[in-house]
């Protein structure tokens, strides 16, 4: 994987800036719908840019600018059946839980709307920035279905029980400055300045030390699974690991001598 330039996939493009990498759903003529192939590409293009070194951070977007991406497609879930669903469902789930465990920050930056799978796919990521004119909401019940990509999970979690429960049960759609409102969105930036706030957050996180970037999000990911207990042991046992390292070195001794830290990832 080259450290600059682009990379392009069938279903989207791949662009590299500087720490960050920009993962552009690229399907505008059908509003960037996470067909099947999608998934699978969103999947590998995740798991080249977590073993590139160079790149600290990725951004996820969508091509054009009306859609983030509007869900999943329609065609493909009409013709399934039950077995077909399951398999589908848990194909989908298994890539955002890919996504959201990658070891790496991933900013959603929600150019538009982000419908069924496309909600689920901005919260799977570590964060969530959201042009004004963006969209948000899980429409599946009015197609006498439920989420099926981790959007009753996820949902819950991030905005509380009863809000999700609203979004899902009426199927409404809500502006994003109602999702910053109820937690669903963390900053609203204008669309001009989108990406550029998005590779300004990855830029802040590649200064710090990338196995205590790593050690932090799985603390919080892996915590909220389970009960405190858990979590508190996961967080000592991987504080432990971050007191091993020499970044851990490095960090302490540039803070007592009043320089600027200069991590290694080691």
């Amino acid at each position: 994987m080259p450290t600059s330039g682009s990379s392009t996939f069938d279903t989207l493009r791949v662009e590299i800036r500087g720490a960050a990498a920009i993962v552009i759903l690229s399907r505008p003529h059908a509003l960037n719908a996470l067909t099947h192939r999608a998934l699978e590409e969103l999947r590998d293009a995740c798991a080249m840019l977590r073993d590139d070194p160079a790149v600290r951070g990725l951004v996820v977007t969508g091509d054009g600018d009306q859609a983030f991406a509007a869900g999943a497609d329609i065609k493909e879930i009409a013709d399934a059946d039950a077995v077909q669903a399951a398999r589908m469902t848990r194909f989908g789930q298994s890539v955002f839980e890919f996504v959201e465990h990658l070891g790496k920050p991933v900013v959603a930056a929600v150019n538009g709307l982000a419908l069924g799978g496309g909600c689920e796919l901005a919260m799977a990521c570590t964060l969530r920035l959201a042009s004004p004119r963006a969209s948000f909401g899980q429409p599946e019940i009015k197609l006498g279905l439920i989420p099926g990509y981790g959007g009753t999970q996820r949902l819950a979690r991030l905005v509380g029980k009863s809000a999700a429960l609203q979004l899902i049960l009426t199927g409404a759609s809500i502006d994003a400055a109602t999702a910053l409102r109820i937690g669903l969105v963390d900053e609203l930036v204008d669309a001009d300045r989108l990406l550029a706030r998005a590779e300004e957050i990855i830029a802040q996180i590649a200064r710090n030390a990338p196995l205590a970037v790593g050690y932090a999000l799985e603390a919080v990911t892996q915590g909220l699974l389970g009960a405190p207990a858990q979590g508190y042991a996961l967080e000592s046992t991987l504080f432990a690991l971050c007191a091993a390292t020499e970044d851990k070195q490095e960090g302490t001794r540039a803070f007592l001598e009043k320089r600027a830290p200069a991590f290694k990832g080691r």
